[in-house]
């Protein structure tokens, strides 16, 4: 089996994210990968008047469609972010799109301030097994909580996915580079498994992110990592690691 993270920027344009994520599905089949996973908020972004559209779901359902009809055709797995509305609140949501499966759903449970004015924190972990391996999710903040992955592992995750969109203002995005990459890593380590965490790459509402996507191992070293600017596909096969 071959995972694979994606780093990419996203616009205000949810069609465009979408056809962006489909071609990289097209491109992670190229490279033989069964599973790729996007960043946080990667299908809508977070403009707030497409968040907060009346027709988001509709929307964000029919991307799903053509994301789903594409994975199933190639046969590859995704994993996404966006918004979504349940009733009256809205989430943070990632959703894990297996071919000939349902839709998984996770909602990220550590908010940023900003995000507070938005969403609802979900309140529920998510793992899954595809092609008999055993994965946890968790949403860029969420990496901060110890007990997340705590939880994951004991459901079972040897695999941890941190789907993350590490926007800021420029200076801090630089001050906070080494934060970002060093949690993931001491969640690998503290748990003794494989940490993926792809993030986004650009401007977005006037902040930027530097990517450094990664893959760490149960011992913290960086398997792979991504620069600060390119869009770009890194990718693990656990068959390389077996004993």
């Amino acid at each position: 089996m071959k995972l694979g993270i994606c780093q990419m920027s996203i616009s205000d344009d949810i069609d465009l994210n979408a056809k962006k994520i489909v071609n990289f599905l097209d491109k992670a089949r190229e490279q033989d990968i069964d599973l790729l996973v996007f960043p946080e908020m990667s299908l809508t972004g977070y403009n707030p008047d497409i968040i907060l559209a009346s027709n988001l779901n509709t929307i964000v359902d029919s991307c799903i469609n053509r994301i789903r009809e594409k994975g199933d055709s190639l046969k590859i797995g995704a994993v996404i972010g966006h918004a979504y509305n349940e009733g009256d609140k809205l989430y943070n949501r990632l959703s894990v799109i297996l071919p000939g499966e349902g839709i998984y759903t996770y909602d990220k449970m550590h908010l940023v301030q900003a995000e507070g004015k938005y969403f609802e924190p979900g309140s529920k972990f998510l793992t899954f097994t595809y092609k008999d391996e055993m994965f946890g999710v968790m949403i860029c903040r969420d990496q901060n909580d110890p007990k997340i992955a705590e939880e994951l592992v004991k459901r079972g995750a040897q695999f941890i996915f941190i789907i993350s969109a590490h926007y800021y203002k420029p200076k801090e995005a630089r001050w906070k580079l080494e934060k970002n990459r060093a949690i993931p890593i001491t969640r690998a380590v503290e748990n003794r498994v494989y940490v993926l965490l792809p993030n986004t790459v650009g401007s977005h509402l006037g902040m930027i992110s530097l990517g450094n996507s990664l893959i760490a191992d149960p011992d913290g070293a960086v398997v792979v990592s991504a620069g600060e600017s390119e869009e770009t596909i890194l990718s693990l096969s656990l068959y390389e690691f077996e004993e």
